[in-house]
């Protein structure tokens, strides 16, 4: 993988055919950087067209341009015939193809140039031709800016850009509360908002704009769903299939629950798994030193960052709780 900046003098020499994508189930850094560089490179003539492995939640359905993004679940031939002439394929915040879901077929049989900006840790880099991988940064949103500003193009972001990476930013700090929000976040923003970005009306599209079912849903799970387990100041939240039928949960509604056992004191490990169709999903969170990636990765087939990351299991509900279970086992003396 050579580094993103060789690219730099290619972003204005001709028109291209530039495909966006980015992981399934998309969150606000995924959707808000993949929409702030397609209006980007639309800027600079180049012909874009934005393709989600999946459908996404409502709380980021706001985004400027997110009406033209495609599901690739939806309208597959329509993204299989940009995809096939597509020049460029940029791969915004997943590090490897299997996060896409049922595009990764896609993305892997293409032959056009293949570029990364994502924030995770151990990166396929093989195969990307052009890429950055920077754990270090916020989010992907920060590195899409980094990206701009970098280029020589920072004159080019607009308010669109600027809503759509902001989002992210927020989103993926935790309201700048993560220990990832460097001083280069609060610079960055600083700029966004000399742009005219109103943050208080993208926080509250962000985070005060849910349906009445989805509190009662979080009270419902808080009350009768999650579990501490003092003895390994962890906190474990297992939602059955019959509390989403039940509260009419649609993607993007469980978004941030995770979280929200990390202010009992003294936990340091959170994991929540939900019942999905095909497979029982998982979001860890931890505080101080225990490593998320490497504990999703041994026991989930996950991964992501230090402190929060995600995994699978085939098991059903019970036998994967059962597993997490004997997996706390493993890693006592790490969560004390």
């Amino acid at each position: 993988m050579q580094p993103i900046q060789e690219l730099f003098p290619q972003l204005t020499t001709i028109s291209r055919r530039v495909a966006i994508t980015m992981h399934q189930k998309p969150d606000a850094d995924a959707l808000g950087s993949t929409l702030g560089l397609a209006h980007f490179l639309k800027g600079l003539g180049h012909t874009v067209q934005v393709i989600s492995p999946t459908n996404w939640g409502r709380w980021v359905a706001w985004m400027p341009g997110v009406e033209d993004v495609l599901d690739y679940e939806l309208f597959k031939k329509d993204a299989d015939a940009f995809l096939d002439k597509a020049d460029w394929l940029f791969c915004l915040d997943f590090n490897h193809a299997g996060r896409t879901k049922s595009l990764a077929p896609k993305i892997t049989s293409l032959s056009c140039t293949k570029i990364l900006i994502d924030h995770h840790q151990e990166p396929d880099t093989a195969f990307f031709n052009y890429g950055v991988s920077s754990t270090a940064k916020s989010s992907t949103c920060e590195m899409v800016y980094d990206f701009i500003v970098e280029s020589g193009h920072r004159d080019k972001i607009n308010l669109p850009i600027a809503e759509c990476l902001y989002a992210g930013v927020v989103a993926d700090t935790g309201s700048f509360r993560f220990s990832s929000t460097h001083a280069s976040v609060h610079h960055m923003v600083a700029f966004l908002k000399e742009q005219g970005l109103e943050h208080t009306r993208v926080h509250e599209a962000l985070f005060d704009n849910f349906l009445e079912n989805r509190l009662r849903f979080l009270g419902h799970v808080l009350a009768n769903r999650m579990e501490i387990l003092y003895e390994y100041n962890t906190a474990i939240i297992s939602i059955p299939k019959a509390d989403i039928l039940k509260f009419d949960i649609k993607t993007g509604d469980t978004e941030g629950l995770v979280n929200y056992p990390l202010s009992i004191q003294g936990i340091k490990l959170v994991g929540l798994v939900i019942d999905r169709d095909e497979e029982r999903k998982w979001s860890f969170r931890s505080k101080g030193t225990f490593d998320c990636n490497t504990f999703a990765r041994t026991y989930f087939e996950g991964g992501g960052h230090y402190n929060a990351a995600g995994g699978r299991d085939k098991e059903g509900l019970a036998e994967t709780v059962r597993k997490f279970r004997l997996a706390l086992q493993e890693n006592k003396t790490l969560l004390q």
